[in-house]
């Protein structure tokens, strides 16, 4: 191998053009960043699918015609609501709120909560 021969970080072909290239085209790209980052993008990958699903299980649960709803928290569990991940918290008199994205919702006393989808500004 010459001294100055390059090779694709990917499939290790002898790369032409650009002394700076690192790859021979957007596949090997692509295909090497893929497995560089697959273990990271797993991870987030399931937390964002676990926020959509707790954002859409509260979206069906709270009528569009209603700003806040108290519902069994059995009702949430059946659903497979999962109480461990939100995106945010907010601390107000009541207790906190819990949401994902912008619904949310209030753990109260006698297994309720207390449903809610956010303003464009504060709950």
């Amino acid at each position: 191998m010459e001294q100055n021969e390059r090779l694709c970080l990917n499939c290790s072909k002898k790369l032409k053009g650009r002394l700076d290239k690192k790859f021979c085209d957007d596949n090997c790209r692509n295909s090497y960043n893929n497995i560089q980052n697959s273990d990271k993008n797993n991870f987030v990958r399931n937390i964002n699918n676990v926020l959509r699903k707790n954002r859409r299980i509260l979206e069906e649960l709270l009528p569009e015609t209603e700003r806040t709803i108290s519902v069994p928290r059995q009702k949430l569990n059946e659903k497979g609501f999962d109480f461990q991940h939100f995106t945010n918290q907010l601390q107000t008199q009541k207790g906190v709120y819990c949401f994902c994205y912008e619904y949310g919702y209030l753990l109260k006393e006698g297994d309720w909560i207390l449903l809610v989808k956010r303003k464009e500004a504060g709950v």
